[in-house]
């Protein structure tokens, strides 16, 4: 298992911890990428708890009587052409996109994970304002792309806030599919004293404030060698933003379905030990194992050419690939939300989102069109009976609901493949996963995940699976 009971920077971050955040406002023109500052807490399965504020996720009555989530995605070709271009046009076709057309401009860009410098044209997309629904503590983006080589994107973030006020352009990702050309990453050390971006995540610094953010722009900037004609294809582009009030408990939902989906089963623990410069080997390797269950139940496959650099005597290498093309340098490690979304989505034919669900019934809708997904959750050892462990940051695959109600899991911390399958009681397992406070095993009371939620899922959808992702927000 990962590193059970160690501090996690996820949801309803403290006012102390953000108080910690180094540096200016953390802005990053788009020609200009920003150098990213000291590593934010660790995280990933079992990474490091954050204490919660008192009065974090205020007006919890008042959230509860709306719907506290609200994912926006670009995907369509008149919804392309509705941004405001520089240097990029959109394209159409079965999976309508944004790529360079004209560049807007050169930059330099020095890689603070290997020093190297290097010139790159450049091009953006600035998505239109999008009102959040529900007025939003946390915000987090997401994205599906291609980027051959000599290619590599930015997606930015720029919030309003509900007193009209904005953030700075936050940078939420430099990414890339291989790391040949820069090293993926996160950026650190980006705050205006009011927000911070934590990883992954942009979230108020102090939420009993009652003050929100109440609509976002989303910003790419696509980047090729100059001359070149290679250029990354952007399919997708969304943000979830949320305000999940607080609670140690969630009420039980009634159980609906019983279905099991055949989905590949596969230990992150058989990899301890390889590859320890992807977060010190497999013991850490939750997010990336679940991610591949799920590409590979919808046929995604890695050729032997792709799996050539893994040693041939560790089982499983296609986790091992998982690993090294979700890992975060700044991070260190392979749990940076997006990123295993944009990892799922390099797979011809699928796509993937970051979200947060509900209810389980909400992952029964989803089961019932065979759409597995995985769920982040913390606990104790004796909140989730037969687990066997405790961690503050886990994720696994759920597949099905027994005839009871209870939860099945592909549980990636587990000693074999054959022992991955798990049964775990469905209250037990609601809670762990939509609550926002727990205690951890100090008696602390520190910060749960509030529903997180990657779902990957074909390009295009049949009818059926469209209602069911329209039905949890996903369109």
């Amino acid at each position: 298992m990962s590193r059970a009971e160690q501090p996690s920077r996820r949801t309803v971050l403290a006012v102390a911890v953000a108080a910690a955040v180094t540096g200016g406002a953390g802005s990053a023109r788009a020609a200009e990428p920003a150098a990213p500052a000291d590593r934010a807490v660790p995280a990933e399965p079992g990474a490091a708890d954050t204490a919660v504020p008192a009065g974090a996720g205020a007006a919890a009555g008042a959230a509860a009587a709306r719907t506290p989530v609200d994912y926006r995605s670009w995907t369509t070709y008149p919804e392309w052409r509705g941004g405001a271009a520089k240097g990029v046009r959109p394209v159409a076709g079965d999976r309508p996109g944004v790529v360079i057309a004209t560049p807007a401009g050169r930059t330099d860009y020095t890689d603070p994970h290997t020093g190297t410098t290097a010139t790159w044209e450049y091009a953006t997309w600035t998505g239109p304002a999008h009102r959040l629904a529900v007025p939003a503590t946390e915000v987090i983006a997401s994205w599906n792309a291609h980027t051959p080589d000599g290619t590599w994107l930015q997606v930015e973030l720029r919030g309003t806030y509900s007193d009209g006020a904005e953030t700075p352009w936050y940078v939420m990702g430099r990414w890339a599919a291989g790391d040949q050309d820069i090293r993926r990453t996160s950026v650190d050390g980006q705050s205006d004293g009011r927000s911070s971006v934590w990883t992954d995540t942009l979230a108020l610094d102090d939420a009993s404030t009652g003050l929100r953010l109440v609509a976002y722009r989303l910003r790419l900037t696509l980047y090729r060698r100059p001359g070149g004609k290679a250029t990354p294809t952007v399919w997708r582009l969304g943000a979830m933003g949320s305000d999940v009030p607080d609670r140690f408990t969630v009420p039980a939902s009634v159980p609906g379905l019983a279905q099991e989906l055949t989905v590949p089963r596969y230990s992150q623990e058989i990899h301890k030990g390889q590859y320890p410069e992807y977060d010190n080997g497999g013991e850490a390797w939750c997010s990336p194992t679940s991610s591949q269950m799920i590409v590979e139940y919808w046929g995604g496959r890695l050729t032997p050419a792709q799996l050539a650099w893994v040693d041939p005597s560790f089982a499983d290498p296609q986790v091992c690939h998982a690993a090294r093309h979700t890992y975060d340098h700044q991070y260190e490690g392979c749990g940076n939300w997006p990123f295993n979304a944009a990892y799922a989505a390099t797979f011809d034919g699928l796509q993937g989102v970051v979200t947060r669900l509900g209810s389980l019934t909400d992952l029964e809708t989803l089961i019932a069109a065979g759409i597995p997904a995985i769920t982040s959750q913390s606990f104790l050892p004796s909140e989730l009976t037969g687990a066997g462990y405790g961690t503050s940051g886990h994720l696994m695959t759920v597949i099905g609901f027994t005839a009871d109600g209870d939860v099945i899991a592909n549980d990636p911390a587990s000693p074999s493949d054959a022992a991955v399958r798990r049964v775990y009681r469905r209250a037990e397992f609601e809670t762990i996963w939509l609550r926002t406070k727990r205690h951890n095993a100090a008696g602390n009371v520190v910060s749960g995940t509030g529903g997180v939620c990657y779902l990957y899922f074909p390009a295009r959808p049949t009818p059926g699976q469209r209602k069911a992702l329209a039905a949890v927000g996903v369109r």
